[in-house]
Parts: C-alpha cells; sequence; structure tokens
C-alpha cells in the first residue's frame, strides 16, 4: 500500500505493507527529514487543521491496525522546539575537538529567570493573542483562504493600536512585541531578557576604580538624563468588583461619620477578556486597616497588629492583596445625597502625594517574572480613588503609576508638593545624585518642545490609568462583607465572645452564610484552634457550601473540637 505525505519540504511518498510495524513509515520519514529530527517531534494529521497525533502514539502498532489506509494523505508537522532542544547532544557527540570560541559561546548562553510566576502571567503566555480579522472587500480568495488584508495580526500591530484609540498596550502585548525584536522563540541556543526595570541610582561598584559613591563619581557609574513620558502598556488592565456590596460597605463609614476613609483591596488576578492578553484585578473584599480618619484625609497607622493574619486568612481562602483603595468625597450640601466633583481635566486625577504613595506601595510589591533579569518586572499594584464626578455621582477610579515613577521613588528623586498636579524633583545633596530630567509639552505655536521637568513636572507623566467595573451576573466569595457579630465582639469577655460565635453555628443561621464572611472566618483562626489545613478547608466551605466540603470539614477532628467548646458555652 502507498501512503502519502505532505510537509514543509515537500511531498513524499511511502509503500509498506498492512502488517509492518508504524516504525517502519516512522524512519521512513525521518529518512525524508535527514535523519535529524527525532520521533517525539514528529506530529501526523490527516488535514493540517485537524488535531495532530504524536508519532510516539503508533508506538507498538502495526500499519493496519493504526488505521493507515492505501493512498491516504498525512499532514506532517515537526516541532522545531523539540528538534533545536535536542541538536545539543548530537552535536557534542559528532564533535572532537571544541575550539574556545565555542566554549565562550556556551557560557555565554542565557535563558529565562527561574522564578515562581503568576498563574496568570503562565496562562497567557501559552496563548497565541492574535488580533483577528474578518474577510476584507479586498480578498479575492476562497472562504478558507487568507491574504495580508485578513490574516490576523499581533496584539502590538502599531496601525490597529492608532485606528482604534489604544494609549495602553496589555502588558504580555508589550512583552511580545519586546521578544519579537530581541528574541528567537524557535531558537534555544541564545536569550536575551526582553524586561529592564529603570534604575536611577549611582552605581556601588564601579569598575573605573575611583572612591565609591558619594566619594566619587564618573560618567559610568551615574545615571544617565531622564526623559519622561507616558508608559506605553499597563500591568493591570481593569479592576473588578465581586459585587457592588463590596463597595456599599466600604462607603458606610463616610456616610455615617463623613470623615475619609483608606482600605486594603484583596482578590486575585486573572485574565480579562476585554482586552487582548489582558489582566484584570478581582476585588472580593476591602479590609481597613488601623487608621486615623479626618473629613479632609487619612493616616494610616504603622504597625497595622492584625496585618499578618489577615493574610494568613486571605491566603487560606486563595486571596492576596491587589491593591488600595481610599475615598476622597466631599456632600455638596444640597441633601440630594450628591457629592462634589474635585478630580477632573482642570485640576488633577491623582495628587502627587497620592501618586507618591502608590509609587510606594507598587515598590513593596514586585511583580515576578521570568523575562527580567533580575526576576521581577513592574508591579500588578491598584491604587482606586472613591470621588465624585462631573454628575456629582460616587464613582470608582483605578490607577497605577509607571514603572518610572517607582524609579524616581527608590532613588529618591521626586517629592509630592502642595500643588496636587505638579511632583516636585528633589534638590541634589550629600548623597543624593540629581540628573537632568525633562519632559515632552506642546508649546503656544503647536511644537513639541523639551522642558526642564525641575523644580516641578505635571503628575500626569507617571499615570497610567484603567478601567473598572462589576460583573454583569456576580458571583461574591463571601455572602455578606458586612460582620454579623456585635459592634462591642472584641471589647467582650471570652464567654461573650464565644456565645456570640456560637449563635452563627445554628443550623437556621447556616442556611442563611453565617460563615461566609471574613470577619468570622478571622475570629475563627484568632482562637487558635484550627491549624492551617483546617482553615482552607473551613474556607472552601464558607465559600461553597456543597456537601462535598461539609463532609470534609467535619471529618477534621479540630473543627469537631471547635463545635464542642461553642457548643458548650450555651
Amino acid at each position: 500500500m502507498i501512503l502519502r505525505f505532505s510537509s514543509k519540504r515537500g511531498l513524499f511518498r511511502v509503500s509498506v505493507e498492512p502488517s509492518d510495524s508504524v516504525k517502519r513509515v516512522i524512519e521512513k520519514i525521518q529518512e525524508f527529514f535527514g535523519n535529524s529530527v527525532p520521533v517525539k517531534a514528529i506530529y501526523l494529521s490527516k488535514q493540517p487543521s485537524k488535531e495532530k497525533v504524536p508519532c510516539t502514539s503508533f508506538e507498538g502498532k502495526t500499519v493496519g491496525d493504526a488505521g493507515f489506509k492505501h493512498g491516504d494523505m498525512y499532514s506532517v508537522t515537526v516541532d522545531e522546539d523539540v528538534v533545536q532542544a535536542a541538536a545539543p547532544s548530537t552535536a557534542k557527540i559528532e564533535t572532537k575537538n571544541v575550539e574556545r570560541k565555542d566554549t565562550i559561546s556556551q557560557n555565554n548562553t542565557s535563558a529565562p529567570t527561574q522564578v515562581q510566576q503568576d498563574d496568570v502571567d503562565n496562562e497567557l503566555e501559552k496563548e497565541r493573542g492574535l488580533i483577528q480579522r474578518p474577510r476584507s472587500v479586498f480578498c479575492h480568495h476562497g472562504d478558507k483562504g487568507m491574504c495580508d488584508y485578513c490574516s490576523p495580526l499581533e496584539a502590538y500591530d502599531p496601525k490597529y493600536l492608532e485606528e482604534q484609540k489604544i494609549k495602553h498596550l496589555s502588558f504580555h502585548a508589550y512583552l511580545r512585541k519586546l521578544n519579537a525584536t530581541t528574541n528567537k522563540l524557535n531558537s534555544s541556543q541564545s536569550f536575551i531578557h526582553p524586561l529592564e526595570e529603570p534604575d536611577y541610582r549611582v552605581k556601588k561598584h564601579c569598575p573605573s576604580g575611583h572612591l565609591p559613591w558619594p566619594a566619587g563619581v564618573c560618567t559610568k557609574c551615574q545615571p544617565s538624563a531622564i526623559t519622561l513620558t507616558q508608559q506605553s502598556f499597563r500591568m493591570v488592565d481593569h479592576v473588578e468588583f465581586s459585587s457592588s456590596q463590596v463597595i456599599n460597605s466600604f462607603l458606610d463609614s463616610w456616610r455615617q461619620t463623613g470623615q475619609q476613609r483608606i482600605g486594603y483591596m484583596y482578590g486575585r488576578y486573572q485574565k480579562y477578556e476585554n482586552v487582548l492578553l489582558g489582566i484584570k484585578a478581582v476585588v472580593e473584599l476591602i479590609i481597613d486597616p488601623a487608621q486615623v480618619s479626618e473629613s479632609d484625609g487619612v493616616t494610616l497607622q504603622n504597625p497595622w497588629d492584625r496585618e499578618a493574619e489577615v493574610d494568613k486568612l486571605a491566603a487560606a481562602c486563595g486571596l492576596r492583596r491587589v491593591g488600595i483603595i481610599f475615598t476622597d468625597l466631599v456632600d455638596d450640601g444640597s441633601g440630594k445625597g450628591t457629592v462634589l466633583c474635585k478630580r477632573h481635566a482642570g485640576s488633577y486625577f491623582l495628587s502627587s502625594l497620592e501618586t507618591y504613595n502608590s509609587a510606594y506601595f507598587q515598590s513593596q510589591t514586585p511583580n515576578p517574572s521570568k523575562w527580567s533579569k533580575s526576576g521581577h518586572f513592574g508591579s500588578k499594584f491598584v491604587t482606586c480613588v472613591l470621588s465624585g464626578n462631573e454628575k456629582g455621582e460616587i464613582e470608582v477610579m483605578a490607577y497605577q503609576v509607571s514603572n518610572t515613577a517607582v524609579a524616581l521613588l527608590q532613588a529618591d528623586l521626586i517629592k509630592p508638593t502642595v500643588d496636587p498636579d505638579r511632583m516636585m524633583v528633589c534638590l541634589e545633596e550629600p548623597g543624593r545624585y540629581v540628573p537632568d530630567v525633562m519632559y515632552s509639552e506642546v508649546n503656544e505655536y503647536g511644537k513639541a518642545v523639551s522642558v526642564n521637568a525641575k523644580p516641578a513636572f505635571p503628575v500626569s507623566f507617571l499615570l497610567v490609568t484603567l478601567t473598572h467595573g462589576f460583573p454583569e451576573n456576580p458571583r461574591p466569595m463571601f455572602k455578606s462583607t458586612v460582620s454579623p457579630l456585635a459592634a462591642n465582639f472584641d471589647a467582650g469577655d471570652e464567654t461573650f465572645r464565644l456565645r456570640q460565635l456560637a449563635k452563627l453555628f445554628e443550623p437556621s443561621a447556616l442556611d442563611n452564610g453565617s460563615l461566609s464572611n471574613f470577619d468570622v472566618l478571622l475570629h475563627i483562626q484568632q482562637m487558635g484552634i484550627l491549624d492551617d489545613t483546617d482553615m482552607r478547608v473551613l474556607a472552601s466551605f464558607a465559600s461553597d457550601p456543597s456537601h462535598e466540603h461539609s463532609a470534609e470539614l467535619n471529618a477534621r477532628p479540630n473543627w469537631q473540637t471547635l463545635l464542642a467548646i461553642l457548643q458548650s458555652s450555651l
């Protein structure tokens, strides 16, 4: 029988008998490719668009048993990554003498940094991420054809971005843009890290031989001049609050007291479908840290006593701190529940002090990335503001600051000013080297000119704007964001607290989701009866009280101990 094969190298035929082993067919395919392709790199399919079957799956089968028929045409696909990975070992066997220059080349070979990336980053790296285009009026091919007018575009295509007025690329689209010009994705012989964070600090260990800074400085160790530009990408594209209750419960404090409030947002990062290769921060709850609230501002108190406990419980729930949110609200006195609009294009969106604080928080939460030599790049930490819009309605505004802003803060080059729209460039003094800082603006003649950023420059050069919203079908992790416990719970004695908790374990209360509340779980954790594994099981039950999770929880000895203690308190 005759089997026909097609590949990028051309067409060929193989003559076999139905009783022959498939191994003979594979050997003929390898001969066609010059015996340079391992079996695990070869895939067969009836058509190029059909599912590809690895040749390793035919091991031990005959041609007839494998389903091959006389005259069939098969498409042969070779996984180039597997071929490249196998190439070095083959070359080493065939080479007797290795020259010094080859050894140096091998020693200089690099690879992506080995770090534990976020799950969402690993997920997006596996996606192709192309911009699909419909058939154009200029297309003259059939329905299954493709041409330059309808072929998919890369996520960073400049013409498409301009047409769609896209201001910021998603992080992974930006990463692919850099990789396209930096690395050959099908080659494992060389690698250059495409990502590099800006660093405006003087290098401490200069090879020039002079005394280390601040005793000496030269052109090799001092930072170059800085040109401020709008960041072309954003690490997070969207902030999604799991339900409106998350925002409303946070606003209750301002509604009752008229004083501003600040809170940490806990949630997770997920793929954002509305942006190509996009990422969204899903906020499940807001925790208020220790703070001093006033009508015109708020002051965080450090240390926050419950910080470690809150972070530990959040991790047990599969959550992490994804950002910070604060209020900037002033009632307009109309009695209609409307507020003053303070933030707009004619004033500011994020003040210099708020921008400075955001840069600090982002510097404390670096984003792990294997594409950076340092093992991290940027941050996914977001900043949200609750303030009035032009209609007097309370609105969420979401931002990040640029990597440049974080680098300027780390180098101690910027300070906030009393003018909310201006960031000050620090003065040079012993121990602080300040390079030239410039930014571009359009003058009165409509021309772009470079302007010295000293003594201060517009905050807008450091901001990255995000979108925000709520899901169409809310499915929050916790049924309630308001604690069902008494307001004086912490002030009561142990007996009082146990009785309060015991009421939440009554059948009617459990049916209403009494345990599906972060504050309740936190107080249970503070009792010290349940270990880390118990708390993870309890968190699963609180978010999804299924029969399976209930059975798993009741099987925990520590849980039965807790139930016995609460029962005895009644």
